[in-house]
Parts: structure tokens; sequence; C-alpha cells
């Protein structure tokens, strides 16, 4: 994998004269954050070595480069997904070349279910947690380049970029949630006893990334900043049929308050 890794980062490195500080993996809907990062220089997933290709609605399949909120970051504006056929080394490569591009951070956005009933579809939630429901991308041999072999998931999500991001929603009047995230393979959304049974095991909010990303960052000791935009809702009583489009545009609408919040803390790192 590290040689993928070098040959991979090598291929940017030759197109891409910025080098980034801070990592954007940007979810179902949330592309719309590209529009205020200045300088842009891009590159396509197809024309990557070893990357994967984008096969779902809302995820572009772009490496953006340029600054936001005062620092040069690099944007993901597509992710890759277990349920699109990836292993679980593929799902989360992009993770390890963003780390050996140079970042020092990562913020990972989603679209998820909110199955704490005190949510409501739009609401904001800054992931303090996280229960994996996805095969761990650590497994198999371990390269100790990347990181241990049983590396610590007690601050997952950097209590720094918590208080921050709420600092930030608070001056700017912004009403933001805080819960722990479940992710499960998907592709089919929850039956009302998944999501009665997510709730019961201790999760708010329900979708099919992110967690590998951040396991991955982890191992890599990158810090990481979540949040996850409720879409819709896994309350008993609240439950509706769901579509991705649907999906798509909650987080379109939702998406200026999330970008606010991401710039402004990126400013203030």
């Amino acid at each position: 994998m590290l040689e993928k890794i070098r040959e991979t980062v090598a291929f940017i490195e030759s197109k891409i004269t910025i080098t980034p500080e801070v990592g954007i993996i940007l979810g179902t809907g949330l592309g719309g954050l590209v529009r205020d990062i200045k300088n842009q220089q891009l590159l396509e997933y197809k024309t990557i070595p070893n990357f994967p290709l984008s096969t779902v609605d809302g995820h572009s399949g772009r490496l953006i480069f340029g600054e936001l909120g005062g620092k040069k970051v690099v944007a993901m504006q597509g992710r890759f997904h277990y349920y699109e056929g990836y292993d679980m080394k593929q799902v989360t490569f992009p993770v390890r070349v963003l780390n050996f591009l140079g970042i020092k951070y990562l913020f990972v956005s989603n679209a998820s279910g909110g199955v704490n009933p005190n949510f409501e579809i739009g609401d904001l939630m800054i992931i303090n947690d996280h229960i994996n429901l996805i095969p761990n991308p650590l497994i198999g041999p371990n390269i100790a380049e990347l990181g241990s072999r049983f590396p610590d998931m007690s601050d997952a999500y950097d209590k720094r970029f918590i208080a921050l991001a709420k600092e930030v929603a608070k001056k700017n009047s912004i009403m933001v949630q805080e819960g722990c995230y479940v992710g499960t393979t998907g592709p089919t959304f929850e039956t009302p006893k998944e999501y009665q049974y997510f709730r019961i095991i201790g999760g708010d909010a329900v979708g099919m990334s992110t967690t590998p990303e951040v396991i991955v960052a982890r191992h890599m000791k990158l810090p990481v900043f979540a949040i996850s935009i409720i879409t819709d809702l896994g309350v008993l009583g609240k439950i509706k049929i769901v579509t991705h489009e649907e999906v798509q545009e909650i987080g379109k609408q939702a998406e200026k308050k999330m970008t606010l919040i991401m710039e402004e803390m990126l400013k203030g790192l």
C-alpha cells in the first residue's frame, strides 16, 4: 500500500502547486462548499493513479485544492463507500493520500438519518463519538509507517474542534446538535426496528460513511472534526419513505450553515 500511496502523491504533487494544511471530505449533497474555495486547482479522480471512482449521484469525483478560511485546503468532492463494492482499503485510500500530501487536520461531513427524538430534518449534528458497524479498515497486516497496530479511539473526534464549532455556531446564531454517529454498510435505508436498535445502542444519527475515514485518520494521528446534516428521521411516528434525491436536496439546503461553521473554524485554527 505504501508504494501505491507514494505513487499517487507523487502524481498529485506533479500537477498541483498547493500544499494543503486541511483535508475536507464532502458528503452527499454537500459539494457546494467548494464554491467558497478560492484560487482553485482541480484534479478529477479518474486521472489520479490508484484512486477509486465515485459511482454515487451527488458525489462529483474531484480533488479541489485552494484556500478556505485563510487556510490551504484540499476538498474531496465525492467520497467512496463500502456499498459501492470497494474494499475498505480502497474506501480509505484517499485519506492516506491526503495525509501524505501534508494535511494536519481532517474535516468530514455527511448526510445522515436522525434517530434522536429531539432532532429535526435539517439539523446539524457535531459528531462526538461513533459506533462502527462497517468492516474495520485496519483489518489485515499493519503498516508501521502508517500507524500502530492497536490505535486508541477514545478521542476519535477532537474536543478542541467540537468546542470551537459550538462557539462559532453560537456566535452566528446557528443551532447545532451533538451526538454519536452510527456507521453502517448500506445501501438500504434502515427499517424501523433498525432505527430503534441504533438508538438503543447509543446512536443519535446513522449513515453509510465517515467511520472508516475517521478510523484511518486517527490511525495516522490526524485530528478529526466531523459534522452530519440530518436529512431524514428514524424516529417512531416520524419515519417516512426516503429517497436519495430527497437526501441530496435537504443536504443542499443546510450546507450553507455547515460551510459557515467550517470556514470560521478554519480561521480560528
